[in-house]
């Protein structure tokens, strides 16, 4: 008698319940594609090396070496330590204002998407759950908003506030709570009119019971994506206000200011320039990726 081949079901997401959580996350996590793998590496890399890279290289804006300035990468600095990245006009170690920099666009992303989610989550679920004059006001004033270029409010706003990263999250923060609260809005009316919705009404529940245990679950894997994608818009945009010199101060290191200060050393030290906007495409590209990959595992209509 020959032997019965049994299918593989190795992969069946039923028998992911009887597995530890741990080993069942590894499994997920293995099955993902390959530039997933790579952007969310990309991603941790450079998050360890901002939040370690000046703890090993301290970046000082006060510090000048006019022996060292505008090395070449990989250059030997006077002091003995090698310029991976090589020196700014001032004798500024590249290597250290990149680590720095990074530092300074994880928090402004971080905190802006932080504080836009959550003023955007609350006026999207009061708009999508109770509808009517409240959602017509959200709505309308979203509108508006949305009719100016974000970019250009964040300057105007900027400019007004004063260069600060406290005045770039509160810029930044105002041009993005439109945008979580449309998605939030969107989730709140789809499931507003469900069953188990209607089942809570029934049941006595009240509107803040219904609306944190029934409405908001449901807006949270939309609102998850949206805010990945709007860290790495985040980042470009706080670069964007440093680059035109509205985002942190200078004795703080910005990406943005970096590249600005490069502009006029193209020609003889295009390191200054190229490092920092190197490091911004390749972390925003990631997180773009990272990005797609949740909107897709949250959209049942890719399982189609």
């Amino acid at each position: 008698m020959r032997p019965v081949k049994l299918p593989d079901r190795s992969d069946d997401p039923a028998l992911e319940v009887g597995r530890p959580p741990a080993a069942a996350a590894l499994r997920r996590l293995a099955g993902l594609p390959l530039r997933a793998h790579l952007a969310l590496g990309t991603v941790l890399l450079f998050v360890a090396a901002g939040l370690l890279g000046p703890i090993f290289l301290p970046f000082d804006a006060a510090r000048t070496s006019p022996p060292d300035r505008l090395l070449p990468p990989g250059t030997r600095l006077s002091d003995g330590v090698v310029a991976w990245l090589g020196t700014d006009q001032v004798g500024q170690d590249i290597l250290a204002e990149v680590l720095a920099g990074m530092r300074t666009s994880l928090t402004v992303a971080l905190v802006t998407v932080l504080v836009g989610g959550s003023v955007g989550l609350l006026l999207g679920l009061l708009a999508g759950y109770f509808g009517g004059w409240a959602d017509g006001i959200i709505s309308r004033v979203g509108d508006i908003q949305l009719a100016f270029p974000s970019l250009l409010l964040a300057i105007l706003l900027a400019g007004v506030l004063g260069p600060s990263m406290v005045n770039v999250i509160i810029a930044l923060a105002v041009t993005r709570w439109v945008i979580f609260a449309r998605v939030v809005r969107g989730s709140a009316i789809a499931v507003r009119d469900r069953e188990f919705v209607d089942s809570a009404r029934v049941m006595g529940a009240s509107h803040g019971r219904i609306l944190f245990h029934y409405i908001l679950p449901t807006c949270l894997p939309p609102l998850l994506v949206a805010a990945t994608v709007q860290v790495g818009l985040t980042m470009v945009a706080e670069a964007s206000l440093s680059f035109l010199g509205l985002g942190v101060p200078s004795s703080q290191a910005s990406w943005g200011s970096t590249i600005a200060e490069g502009r006029d050393y193209l020609a003889s030290a295009w390191w200054i320039a190229a490092a920092p906007g190197a490091a911004l495409a390749l972390v925003v590209v990631s997180i773009g990726i990272l990005g797609d990959l949740l909107r897709d595992a949250s959209d049942p209509m890719t399982e189609l």
